[in-house]
């Protein structure tokens, strides 16, 4: 009885030991400790020489960015950039959709077209598209719908009048956009078990039904993120449209820099309403993947206060911070 207490007592010891040795109290803890702390001081050093240099720039005139950042034209320019990101994305997700679902099909045509599209979309750069579909009308003067080989003609129309710079500039995103949601799709769903569609169609549910109600709601936490992520780029790629004369935010702010000869303040105001418009976006998608991912862990992911906080308490209080972790 004494030596199974002795081991006892030795066992509670060690265990006392190991939990009472802290990492910061190591010589590597407190090393790497100082390390963390090098590290924060470097960056906030960067960070306030970075804003003095903003701040006391010349180059930039704060007040002439004051003026132009509620100017009209600039404000009719964020406008079409928001138009054109809602719309190139409505059309990237929904052919998106469709092209993962061929891809995902049995048929080897439906297949090889889906494989065909990504190939040339995903190969070729967009500012290329946007100039190609732009110029459509030199490769295909008219547009036409009918029987094809000869067959005859149900639909025809001048290509200059169906492509404008408006339907070549949603067209060039969306369809580019369309090339890389068909794979996040076609990710997310194969990420859903292959016994919950089985499941499905022994309940008597279709396929189509199957995967509308069942496959793509659990899908959901896996398409989320590179999709905002991809809104968020599509965003900043509409300002490759301002080669064919698009009148969004770049081509607006080029427009007025070209006649009054301030290019870095107005550059600095495209640079900001970009940054807003993306900040505001990241938001959206935060709350979108909680919504999301709400049945996919026990705890949903913390919020953008909850995170600051923490950050917060680990630098001030790095010990406590610790003791949290090891709880």
């Amino acid at each position: 009885m004494s030596a199974t207490r002795s081991d006892s007592d030795a066992s509670v010891t060690a265990l006392d030991d190991h939990v009472e040795r802290r990492p910061q109290t190591t010589p590597a803890g407190v090393a790497l400790t100082i390390l963390r702390w090098v590290v924060r001081i470097v960056v906030l050093v960067l960070l306030i020489d970075v804003v003095r240099i903003l701040v006391t720039s010349k180059t930039i005139e704060w007040g002439t960015v004051a003026h132009y950042l509620t100017f009209g034209q600039i404000l009719s320019g964020v406008l079409t950039t928001l138009e054109l990101t809602v719309a190139g994305m409505a059309i990237g997700i929904a052919l998106g959709v469709i092209l993962a679902l061929m891809r995902l099909s049995s048929s080897l045509v439906m297949n090889m077209a889906a494989s065909g599209y990504l190939w040339l979309f995903r190969g070729t750069p967009l500012l290329v598209q946007i100039l190609f579909l732009y110029n459509l009308a030199s490769f295909i003067p008219r547009v036409t719908i009918g029987v094809p080989f000869g067959g005859p003609t149900l639909v025809s129309s001048d290509t200059n009048s169906l492509i404008t710079v408006t339907s070549a500039a949603i067209l060039a995103l969306g369809l580019n956009q369309a090339a890389y949601m068909c794979e996040i799709v076609r990710a997310g769903i194969l990420s859903v078990d292959e016994g919950q569609l089985e499941a499905s169609l022994a309940l008597g549910m279709t396929r189509r039904r199957a995967m509308r109600r069942i496959i793509l709601p659990q899908a959901m936490p896996v398409i989320i993120p590179p999709t905002g992520n991809n809104a968020i780029a599509l965003l900043k790629d509409s300002s490759l449209v301002s080669v064919i004369s698009m009148k969004e935010l770049l081509y607006q702010a080029q427009l007025i820099y070209s006649a009054q000869f301030n290019t870095i303040p107005l550059l600095v105001v495209v640079c900001i309403w970009y940054l807003a418009m993306t900040t505001v976006s990241t938001i959206g998608q935060h709350y979108l993947e909680r919504h999301f991912g709400r049945g996919t862990t026990r705890t949903s992911p913390p919020s953008f206060r909850q995170r600051f906080g923490r950050n917060l308490t680990s630098i001030l209080r790095p010990g406590r911070a610790a003791e949290g972790v090891g709880a």
